[in-house]
């Protein structure tokens, strides 16, 4: 195929890529304080992380002046449009990332993630309201225009008072409980999700994991609320490695990505839980999920690049 078609055909899930690295990047620093790993790794993801995004958002940016059209249909389609949510959520989990290597830059991505997050939301639920949608276009995707709001008061602790991070944990954790019953509904009593959106389904994990992380940072306490987000991820984390034989024979798509950024922030939230009240558990449960997330990781991106050489990828749908 001609390469200004591939270009056309570039989808705005790609921005999964960086969730995912980052996400990872972020557990790995975490890990180096509390079981004494090496730097080493944390800072080569971030430099990835760090270079696949410029490089991500420029052939993007490119796609938006030759194929407006094409970017504008994504931005109006009922499922497409949730993954737009992944570039506040990668400036935000890419603040996280930096706040131990540059502060400035980590305030920064903050700012810039935190206003998109807050447009982005504002305008993915007047969408919502304003569009005659069907059951059908709801998908675990629904989730990530809500879990960004969670991720703002993470990074924005130092950076602004707790009055203004509430508003959008408050945001988050209302909208994560209605759109749970709905998309719930939707799953167990209509037709199944599509092949390439079965990945979406662990983005049920994200948001009480990160949820977890949220209410600690902003209350200094581990106590029965954080505990209730804690145990309901790791419910879900738990239901869908039970359901493992749905994901195994799965056809390769981009949206494989969405494996990586739930059990990352799950491996972050069992980390910081073991900190908190010291349990065993949490202990060797967090060592279990990285080392997991890690082989997901390594094994969705030799199939991301497998499939781009076999230009497979920005292909028509």
């Amino acid at each position: 195929m001609k390469e200004p078609a591939r270009l056309e055909n570039f989808p705005i899930m790609m921005f999964s890529i960086i969730m995912g690295l980052s996400g990872l990047s972020i557990a790995y620093q975490k890990a180096s304080h509390l079981f004494h790993f090496t730097r080493i790794i944390p800072n080569v993801l971030a430099g990835l992380t760090s270079f696949l995004f410029v490089t991500i958002a420029i052939i993007y940016i490119v796609k938006y002046l030759k194929y407006p059209d094409e970017v504008k249909q994504e931005f109006s389609h009922p499922v497409r449009i949730n993954f737009f949510a992944g570039i506040p959520i990668s400036l935000l989990l890419m603040s996280i990332m930096y706040g131990e290597i540059n502060v400035q830059a980590a305030t920064v991505l903050w700012w810039m993630g935190m206003s998109l997050q807050a447009y982005l939301t504002l305008h993915t639920i007047s969408f919502w309201i304003n569009r005659n949608l069907e059951i059908q276009s709801s998908s675990p995707a629904w989730f990530l225009p809500i879990v960004g709001n969670v991720l703002v008061p993470i990074g924005g602790i130092d950076i602004v008072n707790r009055d203004f991070l509430m508003y959008f944990f408050a945001v988050g954790i209302f909208f994560w409980v209605l759109l749970l019953t709905i998309i719930l509904n939707r799953i167990i009593f209509h037709k199944l999700l599509a092949q390439k959106f079965m990945p979406t389904l662990f983005i049920f994990i994200a948001p009480p994991a990160v949820g977890t992380i949220s209410y600690v940072k902003l209350t200094g306490e581990f106590d029965l609320f954080a505990s209730f987000l804690f145990n309901i991820a790791l419910f879900f984390t738990l239901l869908l490695l039970f359901m493992y034989k749905n994901f195994i024979k799965l056809e390769f798509f981009i949206s494989w990505w969405a494996f990586i950024f739930p059990l990352t922030a799950m491996t972050t939230a069992a980390i910081l839980a073991h900190h908190m009240t010291g349990s065993v558990f949490c202990y060797y449960a967090s060592i279990g999920l990285l080392i997991l997330a890690t082989c997901v990781m390594l094994f969705v991106a030799y199939k991301t690049i497998y499939h781009m050489l076999r230009k497979e990828i920005c292909v028509i749908e």
